[in-house]
Order: C-alpha cells, then sequence, then structure tokens
C-alpha cells in the first residue's frame, strides 16, 4: 500500500497546493469573462455611438451639399449664359470690325 510518508505529502502539500490551483484558475477565468463582458458592452455602446455620428453626418450632407443633378442643371445653366455672352461678343466684333474697315477706307 502507500507508505505514510507519501500519504502525509499528499495531504499536507499536494492537496492544498492543487486547491489553490483550482482556486486561481477559477478565479482567473471569472475575471476574464467579466471583462470581456465589459469589452463587449463597451465595443457595443461605441459601436451605437459611430453609427449615430455617421447618420447625423449623413444627414448633414444630404442637408447642406447640392446633389449631382442640382450641380448639372447649374453648369448647364452658365454654359448657356457663357455661350450667348461669347456670341454676343462675335457679333460685336464683327460690328467693330466692320466699322474700322469703313473708316479705314
Amino acid at each position: 500500500m502507500l507508505s505514510q510518508d507519501l500519504i502525509w505529502w499528499i495531504t499536507v502539500f499536494d492537496l492544498p497546493a492543487l486547491s489553490a490551483l483550482f482556486w486561481m484558475i477559477w478565479r482567473t477565468r471569472n475575471e476574464n469573462r467579466a471583462e470581456t463582458d465589459r469589452l463587449h458592452k463597451t465595443l457595443d455602446v461605441r459601436c451605437d455611438q459611430l453609427r449615430e455620428a455617421l447618420s447625423a453626418f449623413k444627414l448633414e450632407v444630404a442637408k447642406n451639399y447640392a446633389s449631382q443633378k442640382d450641380l448639372r442643371a447649374l453648369e448647364d445653366r452658365l454654359v448657356s449664359h457663357l455661350l450667348r455672352i461669347e456670341s454676343k461678343l462675335d457679333s460685336t466684333a464683327i460690328k467693330t470690325a466692320e466699322l474700322t474697315s469703313k473708316s479705314g477706307k
């Protein structure tokens, strides 16, 4: 059978040491679980904050920036005005050239 010294060794050292190791592992596991839960909650809150900020930014962009349709309409208006100005300048240049050619003769 087991000798008296071996039983004494197991009783005095091994069982308390194993109990302490079990307790440390159990406590570490619970602390890790609690910390993981805390991190999940923090990440959820921050994700919600980011979603809200992104929604607010999208709303601000939609309110304050022109759409492509509006920009195209503005570009078309500017081009048509510039073409009218160019045609008026061309006709004025032709009239000026005719007047200078008549007065130069």
